[in-house]
């Protein structure tokens, strides 16, 4: 049985411990999130539907989170792309404004929340299909990669009241200035796992083209293990640093909360009937794998876990007696993140990862006239084992840079924490140290 959340939730920017209100007569809540490879097409939307419709029969309340079809949302950005630089010079370049990008791009999960609800009313069950905002998902009043402050799901809750499938947008909420916001690359998983906090739901289901969670990613690491058991604590850095099938602000709101991940396939089979678990959703079928993630996973001894990867970082240098306080602040500006920062004297490091900048180029000339001082490096990745205990002795940190000294590969930057050893490498060596680490790390 998953950890019981607290039934309303508020989050970032609150200093308050979440407020419990009363628990939800009646059947118990699943959420479930599909990605944009689970809705790509009509197909895969019907498929969903028929799963999402076997956890009604099995007695669930079900509200179902949605991700954008397929690749929609790099088509819908490219467009806003091709929009802002119409018409301008050669060798001039201009950034889309994050308020219309958000705008556009809420659009996408818009459409699969609408066809999906479609296709369960066409299997006979009654269903009704929300925006973000409707759902009550408030965010701050940053765009493209807003954070969520407060769930208020009423009209959520009374649909289920009225025996319907409820039917989400994910990636979006609403600002408190009532602006359309979006939440990031992964922000559909986030807007589940808010929502599981926030309805008192048994459990969230995460479902991918992926069956779970693996110590490194099997493309590039045939030996890669399924991981059945994870904590929040190992899964959000694994996120942090580049793992994607959770996303790190969905991993955080779990551990919050407390609510259960369940990270699974939607191409697995379905088994129903003989295979339900009390009141749980029907459950994959004979030999799918699946990740369950807790707050407290089972007790083992300290060891790496997993390899992960995230290409397309940037290495930032500051010279020249920049004040951190002036960093902080063109990086606010600019709408950038700062990760793995070492600052004193008016000199230090910091990585700028790329995944929620939707325009690096214009971010990096406004950049390098805020800050002239600070020198940039791309074509990079970072590379990081990830697990706890990593800093306990020095001997995984000496392991760490021998693995990578005896393959050739001299790291730009280096960090260490309990739960990750870090190098930023060349971008052409990021695959070959996933397979070296892994082996040393995770094999043994």
């Amino acid at each position: 049985m998953a950890e019981q959340p607290p039934n309303r939730v508020q989050h970032e920017g609150s200093p308050s411990e979440p407020v419990a209100s009363p628990a939800r007569a009646g059947r118990p809540i699943l959420v479930q999130k599909y990605g944009g490879s689970s809705v790509a097409d009509v197909d895969r939307i019907g498929k969903v539907a028929d799963r999402v419709v076997a956890a009604r029969r099995a007695g669930n309340d079900v509200v179902v989170v949605v991700s954008a079809m397929g690749k929609t949302t790099d088509g819908l950005l490219a467009l806003a792309r091709q929009a802002a630089n119409a018409g301008l010079g050669a060798g001039a370049a201009a950034d889309p404004p994050r308020r219309e990008l958000d705008m556009l791009l809420s659009t996408g999960e818009r459409v699969s929340m609408a066809l999906l609800s479609i296709a369960i009313q066409a299997r006979g069950f009654e269903a009704i299909s929300f925006t973000g905002s409707q759902s009550g998902i408030l965010t701050n009043d940053r765009h493209f990669d807003a954070r969520i402050i407060e769930v208020r799901p009423f009209r959520i809750e009374d649909e289920l009241a009225r025996g319907r499938i409820v039917i989400v947008a994910g990636y979006q909420g609403m600002s408190y200035r009532r602006e359309i916001t979006t939440l990031g690359r992964g922000g559909s998983d986030t807007t589940a796992v808010a929502l599981a906090a926030a309805l008192g739901a048994e459990r969230c289901e995460i479902y991918s083209d992926v069956d779970g969670v693996y110590s490194a990613d099997p493309r590039v690491v045939p030996d890669a293990r399924h991981l059945p058991e994870l904590d929040c604590a190992v899964l959000q850095e694994m996120a942090e640093c580049g793992a994607k099938v959770v996303c790190a602000q969905a991993v955080e709101w779990a551990r919050r909360s407390g609510v259960a991940l369940y990270a699974r396939s939607t191409f697995d089979a379905v088994d129903v009937g003989d295979a339900l678990d009390g009141a749980d959703a029907p459950r994959a079928g004979a030999g799918a794998k699946q990740t369950v993630v807790r707050r407290f996973a089972p007790g083992s001894a300290p060891r790496a876990r997993a390899i992960v990867a995230e290409a397309n970082v940037v290495l930032a240098r500051a010279h020249g007696g920049l004040k951190l306080d002036e960093l902080l602040r063109a990086a606010g500006e600019l709408g950038i993140g700062v990760r793995d920062l070492s600052f004193a004297g008016g000199g230090g490091a910091f990585v700028i990862p790329l995944l929620n900048v939707p325009d690096w180029q214009g971010a990096r000339r406004r950049l390098a006239a805020l800050l002239p001082s600070v020198e940039l490096a791309e074509g990079l990745a970072s590379v990081s084992v990830v697990g706890d205990g990593l800093t306990a002795t020095a001997e995984p940190l000496a392991r760490f840079s021998d693995v990578l000294a005896r393959a050739g590969i001299t790291p730009r930057l280096t960090v260490a924490g309990p739960l990750r050893l870090g190098a930023l490498v060349a971008a052409p060596e990021a695959e070959p140290a996933q397979r070296l680490l892994h082996a040393s790390f995770v094999d043994p």
